[in-house]
This record gives structure tokens, sequence and C-alpha cells, in this order.
């Protein structure tokens, strides 16, 4: 297999693997993300830090998804 190709064909899989698993994640969470995700800050558990990582790669993946 082209080595180029076998990276291009390893970063959808990568990719499908991670919708996928936002997919089942999302499918079984409850409750308020937004208190939830407070919650984690104000406790320590997350950094102000961790938190602007993770909204800038859900809105990656929003636009991924066609999300606004």
């Amino acid at each position: 297999m082209n080595p180029l190709f076998r990276q291009l064909n390893t970063g959808n899989q990568n990719q499908n693997d991670l919708l996928s698993r936002f997919q089942k994640f999302r499918q079984s969470f409850s409750g308020n993300p937004q208190e939830q995700i407070q919650r984690m800050l104000n406790s320590g558990q997350i950094t102000q830090e961790q938190y602007n990582k993770a909204v800038q790669q859900a809105q990656s993946l929003g636009k991924i998804l066609g999300m606004k």
C-alpha cells in the first residue's frame, strides 16, 4: 500500500473512531453540560487551559459534523 494513502486512511479511521466515541458519549450523558463543566472547573478537576482546549476541539468537531 502506498505510504501516503496509508497515512490518509489512518487519519480517516482515527477521525471515525473519535466521532463514534463522541456519539456514544453524547447518547449516555445526562444532565446539564454547562453545569457539569462549571463544577469541574470550580473543584479543580480540570484547569481553565484544559477547558479552553476542549472548547476548541468541540468547535472543530462541530465544523466536521456541520454544526454551528
